[in-house]
């Protein structure tokens, strides 16, 4: 890679390893709907999904500003911009992982053990009568 083409990726891996330092100083609540987006010239800029967790992010930014400067970076303000899609998509409730019953299982393995041995059941129900047509050749 030049160095073109590998100064954002830099600049990304400083911006994670920021926001890694930074994110133990912000509030248990406030953490999973908060990302930094930038840091630049003294600013630290916030990515918040919803203004409730922008007016918290506000009360937070002198302990952020304080710790950004313990660790090296020059941080006069905090910024916060909203988005309006949240960080994490929410689980659909009607998928939930169900645990299986065990009558369940014992006729999901019965069902598994019939289609393994087709002549265990005795009936030549959905077979060919014709035994020259298996696998779509005719033998001759």
């Amino acid at each position: 890679m030049s160095d073109a083409a590998t100064d954002p990726v830099r600049r990304a891996l400083w911006l994670d390893a920021l926001e890694q330092q930074l994110r133990p100083c912000l509030p248990p609540a406030l953490s999973p709907h908060c990302r930094l987006g930038n840091a630049t010239g003294g600013k630290l800029v916030f990515i918040v999904d919803s203004p409730v967790w922008h007016a918290k992010l506000r009360l937070a930014a002198p302990e952020l500003i304080d710790l950004a400067r313990s660790i090296g970076f020059a941080a006069t303000e905090v910024v916060a911009k909203t988005t309006t899609a949240p960080f994490q998509r929410p689980e659909p409730a009607g998928l939930a992982v169900k645990p299986m019953s065990e009558a369940s299982r014992n006729a999901l393995k019965a069902a598994l053990a019939s289609l393994d041995d087709p002549d265990s059941a005795g009936s030549n129900e959905g077979k060919d009568p014709n035994p020259e047509h298996r696998g779509g050749r005719a033998k001759r």
